[in-house]
């Protein structure tokens, strides 16, 4: 009996010492401090200033005050269609299904960025008038966006292209068969825009079999001050 009480003793000496030297091990290798509340709860460490901050359009970078921020980019080939994005609303693109071959062209106030109107204008087998009237009824002070998709030439005449290059453009008149093209202008604009990209269809060029790679234009536009 009295041997009974000796080892029941020694067994939970022991089984004391044992967890002493376990806890001090354990605590010794691990700071205290990545035991916390927050680390329960999953929450992050990282202050808010370095998390990365998520511009309009996905733009590369904010826009200041009284500007509008734009992304303009052309189809690729005649596969993937175009889109334009102003102030972080995507008003055209494959996925909203209302781009087309040509022309894509959206007409927007330039005070407060509404949307008027837009439209797709077939520059392989479409009318050309249907663009002259379009474009004719633009009124001054509103900002027009332009993307080419496929071909946006082969139907334009030199109305057409004198209407295009008084919206600011500098390729209008040179555009050619599958030429790549994108553009923001606006009606009433004194001088050519600074948003303008175009890449002339080449063969020894091309990024694709039979057009110019994609271009895309992103930036900041001052809103018009009445």
């Amino acid at each position: 009996m009295r041997m009974t009480v000796v080892l029941r003793g020694l067994a939970v000496l022991f089984t004391l010492i044992a967890t002493w030297l376990f806890a001090t091990t354990y605590f010794h290798r691990i700071s205290v401090k990545s035991i916390n509340l927050r680390s329960w709860l999953g929450s992050s460490d990282v202050p808010a200033k370095a998390l990365k901050v998520k511009n309009k359009c996905g733009n590369q970078k904010s826009c200041p005050e009284n500007t509008f921020t734009f992304k303009i980019v052309s189809g690729a080939a005649n596969v993937v269609g175009p889109s334009m994005c102003l102030e972080d609303t995507v008003f055209m693109s494959s996925v909203k299904n209302n781009i087309g071959r040509g022309l894509n062209i959206a007409v927007l106030d330039g005070t407060n960025g509404r949307l008027l109107k837009m439209a797709t204008f077939d520059m392989y087998s479409g009318d050309v008038k249907d663009l002259v009237t379009f474009l004719e009824g633009i009124n001054p002070g509103c900002l027009v966006l332009i993307a080419s998709y496929d071909d946006p030439a082969s139907k334009l005449n030199d109305k057409a292209r004198e209407m295009l290059t008084e919206l600011g453009s500098s390729y209008a008149a040179k555009l050619g068969f599958r030429d790549n093209w994108v553009f923001l202008g606006g009606k009433g604009l004194i001088g050519k825009s600074p948003f303008e990209q175009y890449l002339k269809n080449n063969k020894d060029t091309n990024k694709y079999d039979g057009w110019p790679e994609v271009l895309e234009i992103e930036g900041c536009v001052p809103k018009k001050i009445n």
